[in-house]
């Protein structure tokens, strides 16, 4: 858990089904998803790196950075959309358990 100035962190173990399709090919199915709740954000579901299909992700030129995360990594498809997952390979103290987990935009657990 991290706060600084009303924002806030917690990340706690999920046991939600996850699973992450785009144009119907399977990206991710996982049943023991982080989450990570952040003030002012939905939660996010960082996923296990080995409950996600990498060899169809292609690593991406994006890097961001948040103040409380750390730097963060985007993959996309290489013949579909771009920068559709991320991860943080050297996350915050505060939020290390995230390390090389991928989070994806809009996942619906079931």
């Amino acid at each position: 858990m991290t706060a600084a100035k009303g924002h806030h962190i917690e990340v706690r173990q999920g046991t939600d089904h996850v699973r992450v399709t785009v144009g119907g090919r399977l990206l991710a199915d996982s049943r023991r998803p982080l989450l990570l709740q952040e003030t002012g954000y939905p939660v996010r579901y960082y996923l296990p790196p080995e409950d996600v299909r990498t060899d169809l992700l292609a690593p991406s030129e994006t890097h961001t950075v948040c103040p409380f995360k750390g730097t963060a990594s985007y993959w996309s498809l290489p013949d579909g959309p771009e920068d559709i997952a991320w991860a943080y390979p050297e996350p915050r103290a505060a939020v290390a358990q995230i390390k090389d987990h991928f989070c994806f935009y809009e996942v619906d657990p079931d």
